[in-house]
């Protein structure tokens, strides 16, 4: 019966940690638009970016036995990340760049989001472990 219960628990985490995301993401795409316009997908590079460096930083916490790795995968890896990147947005983003013959920006936000992305999940593991040391 607890295994139930614990499967139940990690379900409602994934839940919790999803509707987080979400609206987190929500929030700060229409903070970035407001910001910066339509002109480039700069949300979806900035929300790409962020969830980038909090997975590194999760994942360093992590294998150092700092976070617990059920509680904490389930809930930020798999229920806020999940639900806070955007990389489903990112193709269609580049695809549409791509079929309005804006061969640039769509090479451009291809190159920004792999490469940013990257570098931000290198600098979250980077901080972890310069700070677990």
């Amino acid at each position: 019966m607890s295994n139930a219960i614990s499967q139940v628990s990690l379900y409602l985490f994934v839940a919790i940690g999803g509707a987080c995301g979400a609206s987190l993401r929500f929030y700060i795409s229409q903070l970035v638009l407001n910001w910066l316009g339509k002109g480039f997908p700069f949300a979806t590079l900035m929300v790409n970016i962020i969830g980038s460096f909090i997975m590194g930083v999760l994942y360093q916490l992590i294998e150092h036995e700092i976070l617990d790795v059920n509680i904490h995968r389930t809930l930020i890896g798999i229920g806020f990340l999940g639900a806070f990147t955007t990389f489903s947005t990112f193709s269609l983003d580049s695809l549409l760049l791509i079929q309005q013959g804006d061969l640039l920006k769509a090479a451009i936000n291809i190159l920004l989001n792999v490469s940013l992305c990257i570098a931000a999940a290198a600098f979250g593991l980077y901080i972890v472990s310069a700070i677990a040391k």
